[in-house]
């Protein structure tokens, strides 16, 4: 016996025996799960409850529970959302008159795709990046894909980053006056393309120059010594100079003295002895008019050289200043000056300025001294004048 309730005969009369006694079961299988279905926010959304058209009442749940946002049902079963908000989303479920489940799909709720808000950043000439920020959030996951093209070139691929949101293009035809990027943003309610117009000449802003170093010179008091590398982002070749552009200033002073340059190191000439310094530097292309300055490098400070007695007593630090050496290392200088050569032409101006002095101040002497000898003879010979006049006789 056990042998013939094994045999596939039987095995097959069983099984449908219990599709028969249980129909719905068979309707369980099939239509229990059809997976996520999208729908707009503020507007009205229907559910229908599975494939099949089902005549019978039904019964909807969301999440497990008969409490559902507005809604209707109609007579086929469909469920019928009205204006739905975020509190609407959800896995909705039906039931039949016996409480066996029919169907089962999860609701999200967003909006279809708005026009994007772009920017474009040119680090160098060989490479652009675009991103891009949502003027509508869609609450949905979206798909982007950019293309970016010269006045009179084809659309070529600009590659995408999903999660972050910008794509990227190497080697752009910079000799165009005008670029556009096209970005298409996709999502389960519809899809949306912008178009923004890059001018790269305009755009281009190398980054701040990199290992940035501020070196006080020993044996002169008023010097600092500044080094720093090109950007790494830029091509470092001579088609593609940078100028650069430094300014330093006493701790706590508001003015800024600034000079340029377009090799590293330089040599601040004029710093206030004794004195913490503040130092930045940005850079530009050298060649295009129209380029934008770097962001300025990190703030630096310096104290220049100062000659150490045992006799001087340390000079206390105001609170909040930063430390007194920088923590990146400094190149060697190649245009260093000689303090001797300022000091020789201000005691050659000294000289001189007294040779004159010696000269001008005894001349000056020696004509008042004649004008009042001049004066007191002609003054002596008026009054023997006088004096002859009265003797004479009436």
């Amino acid at each position: 016996m056990p042998g013939l309730l094994s045999s596939p005969v039987c095995l097959t009369v069983i099984w449908f025996l219990s599709l028969s006694l249980h129909p719905s079961c068979a309707q369980i299988w099939t239509d229990e799960v059809s997976g996520v279905q999208y729908g707009h926010l503020e507007s009205n959304v229907t559910l229908a409850c599975g494939k099949s058209q089902i005549r019978t009442p039904v019964v909807w749940h969301l999440n497990h529970s008969s409490a559902l946002p507005w809604h209707k049902v109609t007579s086929n079963g469909t469920l019928v959302l009205l204006q739905v908000d975020h509190s609407a989303q959800g896995i909705y479920s039906c039931y039949d008159a016996r409480g066996l489940l029919l169907h089962s799909v999860k609701l999200r709720l967003g909006h279809s795709p708005g026009l994007l808000s772009v920017s474009c950043q040119v680090p160098n000439h060989t490479h652009v990046r675009c991103s891009w920020v949502e003027s509508v959030r869609t609450f949905l996951p979206a798909q982007y894909n950019a293309s970016f093209k010269g006045n009179s070139l084809e659309w070529r691929p600009c590659v995408v980053d999903v999660a972050r949101k910008h794509c990227d293009v190497d080697h752009p035809a910079f000799w165009q006056t005008s670029h556009t990027l096209r970005v298409t943003e996709t999502n389960a309610l519809g899809s949306l393309i912008t178009f923004h117009i890059v001018k790269l000449h305009k755009l281009l802003k190398p980054d701040p120059p990199e290992s940035v170093s501020v070196k006080e010179l020993e044996g002169y008091p008023k010097r600092l010594v500044v080094s720093w590398k090109f950007p790494s982002s830029w091509p470092q070749d001579d088609a593609f100079p940078l100028v650069f552009h430094i300014r330093y200033r006493p701790q706590g002073s508001m003015h800024w003295a600034e000079f340029y340059s377009e090799e590293s190191p330089v040599v601040v000439l004029d710093a206030l002895a004794g004195h913490l310094h503040q130092v930045q530097i940005q850079a530009r292309d050298e060649v295009d008019a129209e380029s934008q300055w770097s962001e300025w490098s990190p703030l630096l400070l310096m104290r220049p050289w100062e000659a150490y007695t045992t006799t001087t007593e340390p000079t206390e630090e105001p609170e909040g200043t930063f430390p007194e050496k920088p923590e990146t290392s400094t190149a060697k200088t190649h245009n260093p000056v000689i303090e001797g050569e300022g000091n020789l032409g201000l005691v050659i101006l000294l000289v001189l300025f007294s040779v004159v002095l010696l000269i001008t101040v005894p001349s000056l002497i020696y004509v008042v001294w004649v004008r009042q000898r001049r004066s007191d003879h002609v003054t002596k010979q008026e009054l023997t004048s006088m004096v002859k006049m009265k003797s004479m006789p009436i």
